[in-house]
């Protein structure tokens, strides 16, 4: 054993003296660097880098967590011995924006099954209301987890904590305090995650983003955002909001989308937003998933003067009619009753209009009197396939799922499966080096992750293999938990994590901690 360390040991100090981290050679092998034995080879498969390069028969030798070669196997003895002929051999996929709870779902198979190796919580500016993030991300080392995380910090949350809740305009103590806190948590996280449309950070002024910008670029981390107003007419100025942040800060747009809007021709006005920011300086990118309904609390239909308790209960006794109206006009510009799914009991899988039906009520009443804003979360069928489709296909966008173990949208189980299945093999509107590379490198490099999302000597050993003519998206939005199909091996820092449908016993992924910086 004592032997088998050192050797491994060797071999990892060489592939960094020989290589370097960022561009190791793809020819260096086991027998090259003195392995006498190693954990994990898998022979004969075709490899994609994850870069978008052309798959290449290769073999790939695993010891102690970390890829050692990519080439022609040499070492004499292996721990384990994988045939992948006739099937591919990728990065593990990088899921820039997902939801979850390590402490209560710690093995994320929904993430497995489709192939992720790495995810990315503390979204849409809700991170865990805990006194230390740091102390939490060691009990969740502690008590093990399936995937690898990469932690962000919540805007929302920090608010809360620092006794700013939903106050527009924070005392400068308050505002003081909230901006330490981030800067203490950014040690342990890759950056500040904002929900604009949610409370409490809807509440937040340009001033106070600005200055959260300015401690995330002194860190040289990322602002990934939902931004403030998704609706068509609105994304623009959105969008421009977080730019503002960019002029600070690496800025991030997550689940790219237009509510209401139409057409390819509307995605490539937006994307030329991002561009055009891209040639002024503005490090900027974004992520979107491959389904048409959106997935957030039902607070999302109210007004702002409506959405928290005791807003709704005061709107309720005072401006009644005018909260009706409200939410009337709303849903209704929203596609309809019709085109919003519930997802809480005991309306699971109902829309709103089969609920108004049954109940013989005004939809408006049925979310007034029977729901409320803190009722529980709906799908929402209001985006447009041409527009979200070239957003998804574009070279600088990343595929996320925005979805969770438990949520009642079938991303949470199919996104990444559903990229390959639909788009690569059906639809064949993106090739499957430039798919895999949109789901690993891409989302690897804006992230900040330095060692995953590519397939090189050095990196860690977070592997997928598989046939894409065998991958299936099963979830549904009336069955949207079932697991995708067709991974038949997923790898976890050099570990089998789950095997032609099946998790194996034991956790191997990571607490991810991002490079330090000074303050």
């Amino acid at each position: 054993m004592l032997k088998k360390w050192i050797a491994r040991s060797f071999i990892i100090l060489q592939m960094f003296l020989l290589t370097g981290c960022d561009a190791p050679d793809r020819n260096t092998t086991a027998a090259s660097v003195g392995a006498d034995s190693v954990d994990l080879v898998i022979l004969n498969g075709l490899v994609l880098d994850g870069e978008g390069g052309e798959p290449v028969q290769a073999d790939v030798v695993v010891d102690g967590g970390r890829i050692i070669s990519i080439g022609s196997h040499a070492a004499s003895q292996a721990d384990r011995v994988i045939d992948a002929a006739g099937r591919y051999v990728a990065p593990g996929f990088i899921d820039p924006h997902s939801h979850g709870d390590p402490l209560q779902t710690p093995a994320f198979e929904n993430f497995l099954a489709m192939g992720v190796t790495t995810i990315s919580l503390g979204q849409d500016g809700d991170s865990p209301d805990v006194p230390n993030l740091a102390a939490w991300l060691d009990e969740v080392t502690e008590r093990g987890v399936g995937v690898n995380l990469a932690m962000f910090v919540g805007h929302g949350t920090l608010r809360s904590q620092s006794g700013i809740g939903r106050v527009p305009e924070p005392h400068p103590e308050a505002l003081q305090r909230m901006l330490e806190r981030l800067d203490a948590d950014l040690d342990v996280c890759f950056g500040l995650s904002s929900g604009l449309e949610y409370n409490p950070g809807l509440n937040a002024s340009s001033a106070e983003l600005q200055a959260l910008a300015e401690v995330v670029g002194a860190r040289n981390r990322l602002i990934m955002s939902h931004v403030r107003n998704e609706d068509d007419d609105q994304l623009a100025a959105s969008i421009g909001e977080l730019l503002s942040q960019g002029e600070h800060a690496r800025v991030h747009v997550a689940h790219l989308k237009s509510v209401y809007g139409r057409g390819e021709a509307r995605a490539l006005e937006i994307l030329e937003l991002l561009a055009e920011a891209r040639t002024a300086g503005i490090r900027i990118s974004a992520d979107s998933y491959p389904y048409t309904a959106s997935y957030a609390g039902i607070a999302l239909l109210f007004p702002v003067w409506a959405k928290t308790a005791e807003q709704f209960e005061e709107a309720k006794q005072i401006r009644r009619e005018d909260l009706a109206d409200y939410l009337r006009n709303r849903v209704n510009a929203r596609n309809g009753p019709e085109a919003t799914l519930l997802g809480m009991q005991p309306f699971v899988g109902e829309t709103l209009a089969e609920v108004s039906a049954r109940l013989e009520m005004p939809f408006e009443d049925v979310l007034i009197d029977v729901i409320g804003p803190q009722g529980g979360s709906a799908a929402y069928f209001v985006m447009n396939d041409a527009l979200q489709t070239r957003l998804l296909i574009d070279p600088d966008i990343s595929v996320s799922s925005d979805g969770s173990p438990t949520g009642f949208h079938p991303r949470g189980h199919g996104t990444f499966a559903k990229v390959i299945e639909e788009y690569v093999v059906r639809r064949r509107l993106l090739s499957l080096p430039e798919a895999v590379r949109k789901m690993t490198s891409l989302p690897a490099d804006t992230i900040g992750i330095h060692d995953r999302g590519r397939l090189r000597p050095g990196m860690a050993a977070d592997i997928v293999v598989f046939h894409p003519d065998r991958v299936r998206a099963q979830a549904d939005y009336i069955n949207p938990l079932q697991l995708a199909v067709g991974f038949d091996l997923v790898i976890v820092n050099g570990v089998v994590a789950r095997e032609n449908g099946t998790l194996t016993p034991g956790f191997s992924g990571q607490v991810l901690v991002p490079p330090p910086t000074s303050r």
